[in-house]
């Protein structure tokens, strides 16, 4: 049962961004609209409880999937969670593999990104003063820690480190452009994962994302290339049991931050209220 109000909002500690298969795994949800000043979020965000933890889930690309890569609202995303009391987010989302050592159906936890998208908004620090805001590791360390212990737990063995290359889409890569990535020593191949993991920490929030691995990408094995249908089909094969690895690591995040993230604006002047 759900409802859906706009006034006096609920409040969350953990936030979960992914798709809509994500929805089933909260209890007494309330779906939440919440104003930004980056405009709506990708949908009503619905709040609800797992384990005893406040979680607010927020479907990427809204519940009918309408916002494309380069379209989805990042900004309004995180803002959002942010207001709603969100301090520490799980980014479940399907990649591509570079390399044939992480087949379909693997997880993996990386350590590393690397930027490829153009023309998309990826700071709240566009005006009123100069913000330079440190991500040499743009991971929560602590969030990546628990995520790789509770899949061991699980029996899903995870890659615990690696590059996530995050590209504009929506078209999938090139032969040559995969190539290329893989030259680079980047593992994993993705459209979502940036502005994501930036704007997060722009806020101060803790982040960690959990990658399952749909496909070979394009220039890593010989045959027509990556399809929707094949990344759906594989993503769909694992929705449940990556659905568990995100409530797992839910119940084992701590309650108090002692990792890096919620330091990272300390000693900066900040040019506008964060929530």
């Amino acid at each position: 049962m759900s409802t859906q109000r706009s006034g006096s909002q609920p409040t969350a500690e953990i936030g979960v961004i992914g798709g809509s298969g994500f929805y089933s795994f909260l209890d007494d949800i309330e779906e939440v609209r919440v104003n930004t000043p980056y405009g709506p979020p990708s949908d009503t965000i619905a709040v609800g409880e797992l384990a005893g933890r406040r979680v607010a889930f927020v479907p990427r690309h809204g519940r009918d999937h309408r916002f494309p890569p380069h379209r989805i609202p990042y900004r309004a995303n995180l803002w959002a969670l942010r207001s709603l009391g969100v301090r520490q987010v799980l980014a479940p989302s399907a990649v591509g593999s570079l390399t044939p050592d992480h087949g379909p159906g693997t997880l993996a936890v990386p350590d590393q990104l690397a930027d490829r998208t153009s023309g998309r908004e990826q700071t709240y620090y566009d005006h009123g003063a100069a913000v330079h805001v440190s991500f040499s590791d743009p991971y929560c360390p602590a969030g990546r820690r628990i995520a790789v212990t509770s899949a061991r737990a699980s029996g899903w063995d995870p890659v615990d480190r690696g590059t996530l290359v995050v590209i504009e889409g929506p078209r999938f890569s090139t032969r040559a452009e995969s190539r290329w990535f893989a030259d680079q020593g980047w593992t994993l191949i993705g459209m979502t994962g940036h502005p994501e993991a930036v704007l997060a920490r722009e806020l101060a929030l803790c982040y960690t994302p959990l990658c399952l691995v749909t496909d070979l990408d394009a220039g890593i094995e010989e045959g027509e290339g990556v399809t929707m249908d094949e990344v759906l089909r594989v993503f769909g094969e694992n929705i449940g049991r990556l659905r568990t690895l995100v409530a797992d690591v839910v119940t084992a995040l701590p309650t108090d931050r002692s990792c890096p993230c919620p330091n990272v604006l300390d000693d900066i002047t900040l040019p506008l209220e964060l929530p």
